[in-house]
C-alpha cells in the first residue's frame, strides 16, 4: 500500500478537536511548518516507503518532520518520539490532524527509515531547510554566491582507544564468533586474559612501562594463538568470522607509528585527527567539511570525508555539493591557511592572511572567515555534531547532512523570534507616539 494520506475533510471525527484549534498559530514551530514544502517529500519519498501487504506505509511527511525535530533540538531516536507524544506543536509540525496519544512508530524504525532514504534523500532534506530560509526572507539567493568553508572533526561514539582494551575486545569477539560456528578452541583464555588486561592498565597508571609492555606482549600472544587455532580448525570461514579474523590480524600487525591504524573494532573507519587544539590534541572520528553563507551563516554544504584528507584537496568536493544543494554558482570562497594548494580556478578563493590583490571590500569579507567557527561550535553544542551515533561511512555522511539541516532550522527560528520582537516593538512605539501626540493636543486645548 502507498503511504496513508491525511483526510481531505479533517472534521470527519466529531469527537476529537483539531490541532489547529489547540495550538497558537504564532508559535515558532507553527510558523516554521508553513515555510517547508512538505508536498515534495510526499511525492519524492513515496518510493522509499513501500508496503505491499498489511497496514499502509508510514507517511513520508511524518518521517521528514521527525528527522528535522531530532536535529533541531538535539534529541535521540527515543527522545524525539517521547517529545512528539507530549507536544501538540511537534505533532502539528509532523502533519498530524488530531492530537495523538500513542507513538506513530517504534523508535527503532527511524534506523530503517534512514537506511531507506539514504544520503541522497537526506540531501533533499537539507535542500529544503535552505529553501525554508529563503521563504522566510532570512537570506537572499544572491547570498549563496559568497561562502565560508572550513573542516572540523565529527567524533564517533567510541571510547578512548588503548592497546590493552582493543586486544581484549578482539579476543572476546573472535572467541564468540568461533563458538557460534561450532569451533572447539584449544583454549579461549576467558579467565586469564581479562585479568591480564586489568594488570596492563595498572602498570600504565603506575608508569611502570617496562612491565606494561611485557603484559601487552602476553595479550598479543593470547590473541595470536586464538587466530591460528581458528584458521586451523575452521572448515568453512563465514563472512562474520572472516571479518573478525581480518580485524584481529590488523590489530596484531600494526605498530605504534603506523598510519591507518585500527582504533575501534565496531567502527573501523575511525581516524585519529589532530586539529591543533590544546585541550584535545587528538580526536577520533571523521573529518567533515562545512560550507556556510558569508553574511548569514546558513549551512549550504556538509560532507564527511573518509581517510583524513588534506584540507586543500577537499575544497572541490565542498563547492560541488554546495552547488548541488543551492543550484547557484560560487563566486567567492573564504578559507583558512590550511587550504593552500587547493587548485580551484572557477571561483575566487581568499585565504586567511592573504595580502596580494586585496581591496578594501575583500578585506572586510575575509574578516568574516572566522564566523564559521561559531557555526561549527553551535552545531556541536546545540546540535549533535560532537558525537556521531550512526554506523559506517554512510552513517557519517547522513549524520553530517542532518546536523546541517538542524542548524539551518535553528537559525530560522531565531530569525522568526527576532522579527516578531521587532514587530511588537515597532507597534508599541507607534502606539506610544500616538498617545503622546494626543496628550500634547489635549494640553494645548486646555491652555
Amino acid at each position: 500500500m502507498k503511504p496513508k494520506t491525511p483526510p481531505k475533510n479533517p472534521n470527519q471525527d466529531l469527537f476529537r478537536p483539531l490541532l489547529v484549534d489547540i495550538i497558537n498559530p504564532e508559535h515558532e514551530l507553527a510558523r516554521l511548518e508553513g515555510l517547508i514544502d512538505w508536498a515534495f517529500f510526499e511525492r519524492e519519498w513515496a518510493g522509499y516507503f513501500p508496503s505491499t501487504t498489511g497496514r499502509p506505509a508510514t507517511s513520508p511527511r511524518l518521517i521528514a518532520g521527525l528527522f528535522y525535530l531530532q536535529h533541531l533540538y538535539g534529541h535521540s531516536d527515543e527522545g524525539v518520539l517521547s517529545a512528539f507524544l507530549q507536544s501538540p506543536y511537534y505533532q502539528h509540525f509532523c502533519g498530524c490532524v488530531h492530537f495523538e496519544h500513542q507513538l506513530p512508530i517504534d523508535p527503532s524504525s527511524l534506523v530503517r527509515w534512514r537506511k531507506r532514504v539514504g544520503e541522497e534523500g537526506l540531501e533533499w532534506l537539507h535542500t529544503h531547510s535552505i529553501q525554508a530560509a529563503v521563504n522566510a526572507k532570512m537570506v537572499k539567493p544572491k547570498s549563496f554566491e559568497e561562502i565560508l568553508v572550513d573542516t572540523t572533526v565529527m567524533e564517533k561514539a567510541i571510547t578512548h582507544p588503548t592497546d590493552s582494551k582493543l586486544l581484549e575486545t578482539a579476543r572476546q569477539r573472535l572467541v564468540k564468533q568461533a563458538q557460534a560456528q561450532g569451533i572447539n578452541l584449544r583454549q579461549n583464555y576467558n579467565k586469564v586474559a581479562p585479568r591480564q588486561a586489568i594488570q596492563t592498565g595498572r602498570y600504565a597508571h603506575a608508569k611502570q612501562f617496562k612491565r606494561m609492555r611485557q603484559s601487552l606482549k602476553k595479550q598479543r600472544t593470547y590473541l595470536g594463538r586464538i587466530v591460528r587455532d581458528v584458521e586451523r580448525k575452521a572448515q568453512q570461514i563465514t563472512d562474520g568470522l572472516k571479518h573478525e579474523l581480518s580485524l584481529a590480524k590488523r590489530l596484531l600487525s600494526q605498530k605504534p607509528k603506523d598510519k591507518n591504524k585500527l582504533y575501534s573494532l565496531h567502527a573501523p573507519e575511525v581516524e585519529c585527527i589532530g586539529k591543533g587544539k590544546s585541550r584535545k590534541p587528538y580526536e577520533f572520528g571523521v573529518k567533515v567539511t562545512v560550507a556556510t553563507t558569508l553574511k548569514e551563516g546558513l549551512v549550504v554544504g556538509m560532507r564527511s570525508l573518509a581517510g583524513n584528507p588534506y584540507d586543500g584537496h577537499t575544497l572541490h568536493e565542498a563547492l560541488e555539493q554546495k552547488e548541488i544543494l543551492t543550484d547557484m554558482p560560487t563566486k567567492l570562497v573564504c578559507v583558512d591557511r590550511g587550504y593552500k594548494g587547493h587548485w580551484i580556478e572557477q571561483s575566487k578563493v581568499l585565504i586567511s592572511g592573504q595580502k596580494r590583490g586585496m581591496t578594501a571590500s575583500l578585506k572586510r569579507k575575509l574578516k568574516r572567515r572566522s564566523a564559521i567557527d561559531a557555526s561549527i561550535g553551535h552545531m556541536k553544542t546545540e546540535g549533535r555534531l560532537d558525537r556521531c551515533t550512526l554506523k559506517g561511512q554512510l552513517g557519517d555522511a547522513m549524520f553530517a547532512l542532518l546536523c546541517g539541516a538542524g542548524h539551518n532550522l535553528r537559525l530560522i527560528l531565531n530569525f522568526l523570534r527576532d522579527f516578531l520582537a521587532f514587530l511588537w516593538t515597532a507597534i508599541w512605539q507607534s502606539e506610544w507616539i500616538k498617545e503622546n501626540i494626543r496628550t500634547k493636543k489635549r494640553k494645548i486645548k486646555v491652555a
